[in-house]
């Protein structure tokens, strides 16, 4: 895995990857940012959560303003500082039949939309629920922790037409979000985000072998899951919209080339920018599936993410070496 011409730049994930069983940042892996920064090499933090929500854990931790901030799975693009550099938005039309093709799975939907301000921070509004009862029964600490950015608005559809629509989030044990995820899947406007980042631009053909005509994706999903709580997230974003696609755009946007970018991530979200990097770092802590598909790749396998394995990884990077000791669990 080693690169003759250096890492240049970092992409990391959150929750579950950078922050430890506490939510935050460890002196040690903060210290290894800091160390790739005083290197020249630019370290994104590439997240499911909002701006915002990131933000409260970033903020004052004295990282570069101008570096990459990828938010909600790829959908989003600002520096740590709020400039935006990248946004894509799901449209009224296609929210208004996303709500109704996916039925009763309703319930646990969640709208976000991109209302972040000069200071980083969102106004309510933010997010906006139809039924907030199944919602707090899956996620309710962090539903109570953005109570001040959620708006009710019945029925969902009316608020649909708002600017700046950027995700659905659907939310729930892992069963009954695959159920969810098949139930949207199984038409063919909606897509998984794969083992392969889909590109803005991208079709994927549709239909038999006599070639019938390609069907324009409208939604990409995303999961996440985290097996010791039983909680599964499926977010819905615009078709194409990926942290592997957002990377890749930054990437381009800093003249810096794929051989050159350093991923580490630990879930099923992470995937394309694990995949669209030159080098990739798994967590030990991530999906036992997750894992055989990182051994196949070739990718990495560090340890848990409260043991400081993203400054391991960085470390390693900066030393020129990036052979990651592989933990088998």
């Amino acid at each position: 895995m080693n690169r003759k011409n250096g890492i240049r730049m970092v992409a990391v994930d959150m929750d579950g990857t950078l922050l430890g069983a506490d939510g935050q940042v460890s002196a040690r892996n903060l210290a290894a940012m800091k160390a790739a920064e005083r290197a020249g090499v630019e370290v994104v933090v590439a997240t499911g959560r909002r701006h915002s929500y990131a933000m409260k854990v970033l903020r004052g931790l004295g990282l570069n303003e101008e570096n990459g901030l990828i938010s909600s799975n790829g959908a989003v693009v600002r520096t740590v500082g709020a400039r935006l550099l990248e946004r894509t938005l799901l449209d009224k039309e296609t929210g208004e039949w996303l709500c109704g093709h996916m039925g009763e799975f309703r319930r646990a939907l969640l709208v976000t939309f991109d209302r972040v301000q000069a200071d980083g921070d969102d106004t309510r509004g933010a997010l906006v629920v139809e039924m907030a009862s199944e919602l707090e029964g899956s996620i309710g600490k962090w539903m109570a922790a953005n109570d001040r950015y959620i708006e009710h608005v019945v029925p969902i559809e009316e608020a649909m037409g708002r600017e700046g629509m950027i995700q659905m989030m659907l939310c729930g044990t892992i069963e009954r979000m695959r159920e969810a995820e098949a139930r949207l899947l199984a038409d063919p406007k909606v897509l998984r985000v794969g083992l392969s980042p889909w590109r803005r631009s991208g079709e994927r053909q549709q239909g038999d072998a006599d070639g019938a005509r390609a069907s324009r994706p409208e939604a990409a999903l995303h999961r996440t899951e985290y097996p010791e709580r039983d909680l599964c997230i499926v977010d819905i974003l615009p078709a194409g919209c990926s942290k592997g696609g957002a990377l890749m755009n930054l990437a381009q946007l800093r003249g810096v080339e794929r051989e050159s970018i350093l991923a580490i991530g630990d879930n099923w979200n992470d995937v394309s920018m694990l995949e669209a990097a030159g080098s990739a770092v798994l967590m030990a802590n991530a999906p036992a599936d997750l894992k055989e598909v990182a051994a196949a790749r070739g990718w990495g396998i560090g340890k848990r993410n409260d043991e400081d394995s993203v400054a391991e990884a960085i470390e390693a990077a900066l030393d020129g070496a990036l052979v990651m000791p592989v933990t088998r669990s």
